[in-house]
């Protein structure tokens, strides 16, 4: 009888002290800071991982349980009832059915973005904003290297928007894509090497290239039909003459056709999760000077290319994006037990 009574009083106790921190969750705007690591709710269905917060008038500071610092969002963008009711499920230790579903929303979301980021070597995934990245090796260790466009300013809304522009047919001329300087500024180190590539049209900001000859350069004709993703893009050799690198060459026919005259690196191309594409260059590249270009048609390219070189002796790349490092598995033993295992 007493140590049933004494059961009854330890959980009536643990009721007691939730029932104590669930009423400040009722009471929203007067709830003063917490000291338990928690969710701020938000009405869009998003939420703040918080450790402690506290209301200011119309703002909630709360201090951010993965930033480490103290933030604030209008009171009026905060779910006090989503909040109160996941609070309520996780201090006793069964979820009520909104914790769960916004739980499996957020891990719904979670392998949506990680099928738009590819694992590409341990630890190294690719950008969910899209873009064109080489996956090189520089001292024993994979990084990714994102190219850019050459040719021109680019102004754009996120990294997998491209500029594009066409050599009017109907010019005449032999048309030359010349980059600038004599070598790319990211200078790949080994010579078995991917691109990756994840791009789209920027029809928007469509804007003539540098090519040598050119009388005329515009965008892209509406018509052109769009090529598979096996034979829309390819990787060129680019040949370096004096503070230049020429990139290939357009033909221009008394018909009006134009014809690609650069020189292609035989490669494998793998279509991966996330609309991502990877060229793999079938026999080691040398080194020298390379760009991808994207196929506009049978017999055209896009004048701006995303250029790059292979050098072995080249410093290191800057911003290039190196493997995340796990973090070491804590043990569960106390401090003591350790260092007495130990000796």
């Amino acid at each position: 009888m007493l140590g049933a009574m004494k059961l009854s009083n330890g959980r009536a106790a643990f009721i007691a002290a939730v029932a104590v921190v669930l009423s400040a969750f009722i009471g929203g705007p007067t709830l003063s800071a917490q000291t338990l690591a928690s969710r701020l709710i938000l009405k869009d269905g998003t939420y703040q991982s918080v450790t402690k917060y506290e209301i200011k008038g119309d703002r909630v500071r709360y201090f951010s349980a993965e930033r480490g610092e103290w933030e604030e969002v209008p009171n009026a963008m905060v779910d006090w009832d989503a909040t109160k009711k996941y609070e309520e499920g996780r201090l006793l230790g069964a979820p009520v059915p909104e914790a769960v579903q916004l739980d499996q929303e957020i891990e719904a979301e979670h392998k949506k973005a990680l099928e738009r980021m590819p694992e590409v070597a341990p630890g190294l995934r690719l950008s969910d904003e899209g873009g064109v990245y080489v996956l090189d090796t520089y001292n024993n260790e994979a990084e990714l290297v994102e190219i850019q466009q050459a040719g021109g300013d680019l102004n754009r809304g996120t990294k997998a928007n491209i500029l594009r522009a066409a050599i009017n047919p109907l010019s005449g001329a032999k048309q030359n894509i010349e980059l600038p300087e004599a070598h790319a500024k990211v200078q790949a180190h080994a010579s078995l090497l991917s691109v990756f590539i994840n791009v789209s049209a920027d029809t928007a900001n469509g804007a003539p290239a540098v090519a040598s000859g050119a009388e005329e350069l515009g965008r892209v004709p509406e018509d052109s039909a769009a090529l598979p993703a096996s034979e829309r893009f390819k990787i060129i050799r680019v040949e370096s003459k004096g503070n230049k690198r020429v990139a290939g060459a357009l033909k221009v026919g008394v018909t009006g056709k134009t014809k690609t005259d650069e020189r292609f690196v035989g490669a494998t191309v793998t279509t991966m999760s996330g609309g991502w594409v990877k060229l793999t260059p079938i026999d080691p590249l040398a080194n020298g000077e390379y760009a991808v270009a994207e196929m506009l048609g049978k017999d055209s390219m896009n004048l701006y290319v995303w250029d790059f070189g292979v050098n072995p002796n080249a410093p290191a790349n800057a911003f290039a994006q190196k493997p995340e490092t796990p973090e070491p598995a804590k043990s569960e033993e106390p401090k003591e037990l350790q260092k007495r295992d130990k000796q």
